[in-house]
């Protein structure tokens, strides 16, 4: 079974990460970090977004440059539902 991810930042969901609904519930597409009572917590760009995750994913793989991180990240994130045209 394929590992779930956020729909905007790409970070992998478990229950106890899961964004919340405007009705309270759990929001099964985006982490909490993402979606907090059924709203995007940042209005930011894709481009934003990226900048954004750079420095947690070379703490994840500190064996891969920034410019790699920053490609690989750049090469998934268009696909993810919110940023998805």
């Amino acid at each position: 079974m394929e590992q779930a991810i956020c729909q905007s930042c790409g970070m992998p969901l478990s229950e106890d990460v899961l964004g919340s609904n405007a009705d309270g519930s759990k929001n099964e597409k985006y982490c909490m970090y993402c979606m907090k009572e059924g709203n995007f917590t940042a209005d930011c760009t894709m481009e934003e977004m990226i900048d954004f995750c750079v420095k947690p994913m070379m703490e994840e793989m500190p064996e891969k440059s920034e410019t790699e991180i920053r490609n690989m990240i750049a090469s998934y994130m268009p696909l993810l539902k919110r940023w998805k045209k």
